[in-house]
């Protein structure tokens, strides 16, 4: 008998020609989010359950085999059981087409002619058990072995996957505690550890290990869903295989029975390999994995507080610090001043090859900064940064900084003094890297009496008393320096001079200047 040949050929239909699907939609949303909402695992339960309904149904067949061979020992009354091993419907019947011409339409084939088959011979049991059934089971073991397989490799991505996000969670929601804190904080001082700004690059870290984990498994998944075409091709050419082995040994029957059996081969060789694949993809578009979706980007995605203002950099870029081994000289480094008013020393700004941790952490209203000499100025004050050891016990140091150009050193200089007086960043100095306060455009401005009442931070408590008690009993040491500096410079000098003589002067703060009584006049 001549093989029956399929009316027309199925191809796997080009993803990107199909219909705008929910996954299409929702991947787009997902990509903006951190953390998206889909889990990571349901592809591979999807496909999954899918080989565990080709399990169901190469068991289905085994058992229908099974039963035609214990009936064919039996009378008409027996073999009643060929037709009951096939009365209830298919297990997970939905991941096969309900149209003609597929697994559904083979089965229900099966009901037809088993009702006819009422009288069949007892000749046929030893062969059915011998050749039939082994190529079966055989297939079925298949398809149970390759569905651990999915298991056991899916799980360790997805575990992964799972503990990536976990973690960017966490330091996701620490960021909008903190920032909640420095917006309640008014300006007080808040540990480096959870500075906003540190915390955003961190996040930013893990975010970038997160994607990239996502997208392993993500093709990892891919190739496991690419492979399942081939596969099911080649269960249900096992299949064909099979029931023509079943025709031929019950060819010796009757010429209805033979009839019969050709019928269900038949619906069985028009079945073409890709035909349950196809159907599915299409019913499945909005779950499956899309090959033609690009993979997430890092620049696509989004999270609570990026945007928010304390962690936008009041001014960034590279500096030249003089390393306190003097044979060093000065050393290229990258530095910001953060909203939380911390001058952080890093090696670079790369966020993705390692965590950003500060090499230094200086809190500017506990320094002092000196004056501005051309390229150079100097901030004393206590390195904070944590994870060092020994950082406790650092005392006050004097860090002297160069700028590449003399104007970067009057902005670095302004931001940086700024950042000592003021509670709260301004807007305008938010807005930019490069504050545009006009009371600080330069350091001769910057100490000028018009602007030394604009830019005077307010008044704390502990400061109040020491500065009562310095003004009540001024000690005889303060006054003999005073009158020193007035007879040595009687001629008020607006402005701060940039020459070497005042170069080591330093402006305190929150409480005001150390600038000379005769620049104050």
């Amino acid at each position: 008998m001549s093989t029956p040949t399929s009316p027309m050929e199925h191809k796997l239909p080009q993803r990107s020609a199909t219909v705008s699907s929910g996954l299409t939609r929702r991947t787009s949303i997902s990509d903006d989010e951190a953390i998206p909402d889909t889990d990571s695992s349901e592809t591979t339960n999807l496909l999954v359950e899918r080989l565990r309904a080709w399990k169901h149904m190469c068991g289905y067949l085994e058992d229908y085999v099974t039963t035609t061979a214990k009936v064919s020992k039996s009378q008409s009354k027996d073999h009643e059981k060929i037709l009951k091993s096939v009365s209830d419907p298919l297990k997970e019947s939905h991941h096969f087409s309900s149209s003609a011409g597929g697994v559904a339409g083979l089965v229900e084939n099966l009901r037809n002619n088993s009702q006819g088959m009422v009288n069949m011979y007892l000749d046929t049991e030893k062969n059915l058990k011998g050749s039939v059934l082994p190529s079966l089971e055989r297939l079925h073991k298949e398809i149970k072995n390759k569905s651990k397989e999915l298991k056991s490799g899916a799980a360790k991505g997805a575990k992964a996957v799972e503990k990536a996000r976990t973690l960017t969670q966490k330091h996701i929601e620490l960021l909008g505690q903190n920032s909640a804190s420095f917006d309640a904080a008014a300006g007080n001082k808040i540990e480096t550890s959870n500075d906003p700004y540190i915390l955003k690059r961190g996040i930013n870290h893990r975010l970038n290990k997160q994607v990239t984990e996502e997208n392993n498994h993500r093709n990892d998944i891919l190739a496991v869903q690419n492979s399942f075409q081939q596969f099911e091709a080649h269960v249900l050419q096992t299949v064909q295989a099979a029931m023509e082995q079943f025709f031929q040994l019950m060819g010796g029957q009757l010429d209805r029975q033979r009839a019969m059996y050709g019928d269900i081969l038949a619906t069985a060789q028009r079945i073409p390999p890709d035909f349950e694949w196809v159907n599915f993809v299409v019913r499945n578009d909005a779950t499956l994995v899309n090959p033609d979706s690009p993979p997430r980007t890092f620049a696509s995605i989004t999270f609570p507080n990026m945007d928010h203002r304390s962690t936008q950099p009041l001014i960034e870029g590279s500096l030249e610090r003089r390393s306190r081994a003097v044979i060093k000289g000065y050393s290229t480094g990258y530095y910001v001043v953060s909203p939380a008013r911390y001058l952080h020393e890093f090696k670079d700004n790369d966020d993705f090859r390692r965590d950003p941790t500060p090499e230094l952490s200086l809190y500017l209203p506990d320094c002092v900064v000196g004056a501005i000499d051309g390229v150079k100025f100097n901030v004393k004050g206590k390195d904070v940064s944590s994870g060092k050891v020994g950082n406790a016990f650092h005392t006050n140091t004097e860090l002297s900084f160069k700028a590449h150009s003399a104007g970067d050193a009057e902005k670095w200089w302004a931001v940086i003094k700024d950042a000592t007086r003021n509670p709260v960043p301004s807007a305008t100095a938010l807005a930019s890297p490069t504050p545009a306060s006009p009371a600080a455009t330069s350091p001769a401005e910057a100490t000028s009496p018009a602007g030394s009442t604009q830019n005077q931070p307010p008044t704390y408590a502990e400061k109040e008393k020491e500065a009562t008690s310095g003004t009540a009993s001024p000690t005889v040491d303060t006054k003999a320096a005073v009158d020193a500096k007035d007879q040595a410079s009687p001629a008020p000098t607006p402005g701060i001079s940039r020459t070497a003589s005042t170069a080591s002067h330093f402006h305190t703060s929150p409480g005001g200047s150390a600038v000379e009584k005769s620049e104050k006049a």
